[in-house]
């Protein structure tokens, strides 16, 4: 829906294409036509290239906007797309391919003298070898999956006793999850913080950032809130994390939009973490304090164009903060929860703005991801976004389904995200299922009182009884309340 809108103020026709389970979905109805590509399960219709390139010659669509997930940095895809005639909103297969990998993608960017943790520069083959070396680094160290990403195949090893064992855990997941086993071992940050730069790079070789956003209160390894810009970069720091990302872009002839990703340490030291080679799902924060539109940015810069605007033409004005709504139960671990929306009413007014693609009566299906929207807010500082983003979890009415709203709310009041004193361990350090099970309780009995209160006045004013008329122009009324 999203990319959509943007397609539409700029007179493109668009097409959906939908799975059976999201026949019923806004994007469909949305869009000039719709294709139906398979079976709910995404191994049978999403991730399915040929049936998205035979979705584009029916329809006689020229270009294909991969969005967030699926094959959105598959490189095999954009090479099918390439060799059908079509034209990939997003970069060249050859960028996508080396920034997939987190070793490629380390070793593409270290000519230009990026800042790395300390690791192993190749996948680890002998495991003596690699255990040797994680003494050198010093524990607690991180085994990570050379293709992972969200946590999984990722391993924090504090003792070597536990090495073999953490290794062999990671080799398996990686496999399961990726298909490929291959890892490798950096120093572990203990309190990082995870911050990532906005960059734009077109056909003609100019590329620009676009800033940070800051992604550390995450469950899982995987964002749940995300501002723009950070609470605590110096300016200094954001130029010099600004250059970086410009030049790992620039190590791959980098075209249309990306995210290069850094983790933050205690000392605000920062090191090459890895690369997204498509839009991000929080890119709204970086749209709101800089005014652009980057869906708009990566179809022009698809088409050819040249960026309209230089680095200096750049600035940040106010602060944003994205709060993914997903439909998760905090309570429970984070869990996924289905069911139908029975109540859907969205917040509203100066500085709010909800991403979504759900409405009132909808399904959430159990076979994608369980984000429903991205609740957006706006301010001239942080703190003004904050409240902002307060007033409106507090008028974002979702019944039916568990979400993560409540615990939005939490860390909107907790004094670590509101002073910046916070790293990726927020769930962990502060969030306990409790406290969000007491507010939810009190504001119930809140709720409660106001409805029995409400309740006796509706009473109250129902048994107003008139008397008599007196004598004249005026008449006497009796009331009569329930106690």
């Amino acid at each position: 829906m999203r990319i959509m809108r943007s397609a539409r103020e700029m007179g493109i026709r668009t097409v959906a294409v939908y799975s059976e389970a999201d026949r019923a979905a806004l994007h469909v109805r949305y869009a000039d036509e719709a294709v139906c590509i398979g079976p709910a399960p995404s191994n049978q219709s999403y991730l399915l290239g040929e049936r998205i390139i035979d979705a584009c010659k029916v329809t006689a669509a020229e270009a294909i906007h991969p969005g967030y997930g699926f094959l959105s940095e598959n490189p095999a895809f954009a090479r099918l797309v390439k060799a059908s005639g079509l034209i990939l909103i997003g970069p060249e297969p050859e960028a996508m391919e080396i920034m997939g990998n987190k070793l490629s993608a380390k070793a593409a960017v270290m000519k230009y003298n990026i800042p790395m943790v300390p690791g192993t520069e190749e996948a680890i083959t002998d495991l003596a070898e690699a255990k040797l070396r994680a003494e050198e680094i010093g524990f607690p160290i991180l085994i990570k999956a050379a293709a992972g990403g969200g946590g999984k195949g990722m391993r924090i090893v504090t003792h070597s006793a536990d090495f073999e064992q953490q290794m062999q855990l990671a080799v398996s997941e990686a496999i399961s999850a990726f298909g490929d086993g291959s890892v490798f071992i950096e120093r572990y940050v203990s309190s990082p913080r995870h911050i990532e730069i906005q960059i734009l790079g077109d056909t003609h070789g100019n590329i620009v950032h676009l800033f940070e956003r800051e992604c550390s209160v995450q469950r899982r390894h995987q964002k749940v809130i995300e501002e723009a810009p950070s609470s605590i970069l110096t300016e200094e720091t954001r130029r010099r994390m600004g250059q970086c990302a410009v030049e790992v872009a620039r190590s791959v002839n980098y075209t249309g939009a990306g995210t290069v990703e850094f983790i933050l340490d205690e000392h605000l030291d920062f090191f090459f973490l890895e690369m997204n080679t498509r839009l991000q799902v929080e890119h709204p924060v970086t749209e709101m304090i800089t005014g652009l539109d980057l869906v708009k940015e990566q179809i022009r810069i698809a088409r050819g164009e040249p960026l309209s605007f230089r680095q200096e033409d750049l600035s940040v004005n106010g602060h944003a903060i994205e709060l993914r709504v997903y439909a998760e139960d905090p309570l429970n671990n984070f869990l996924p929860d289905i069911g139908t929306l029975q109540t859907y009413n969205i917040p509203k007014g100066n500085g709010v703005r909800v991403d979504d693609g759900f409405e009132q009566g909808m399904e959430i299906p159990i076979y994608y991801d369980p984000m429903i929207a991205k609740l957006i807010t706006y301010g001239k500082d942080r703190t003004e976004a904050i409240a902002r983003m307060i007033r409106a979890i507090d008028e974002y009415d979702i019944t039916g389904i568990k979400t993560t709203l409540g615990f939005g709310k939490f860390v909107m009041q907790h004094e670590a995200f509101k002073s910046g004193a916070f790293d990726t361990h927020f769930v962990n350090k502060y969030f306990k299922a409790d406290s969000l099970r007491s507010e939810n309780e009190e504001e119930a009995l809140v709720a409660a009182i106001a409805a029995v209160i409400s309740f006796n006045k509706q009473s109250a004013t129902a048994q107003v009884q008139q008397t008599d008329p007196v004598p004249g122009n005026w008449k006497k009324n009796r009331i009569k309340f329930n106690s």
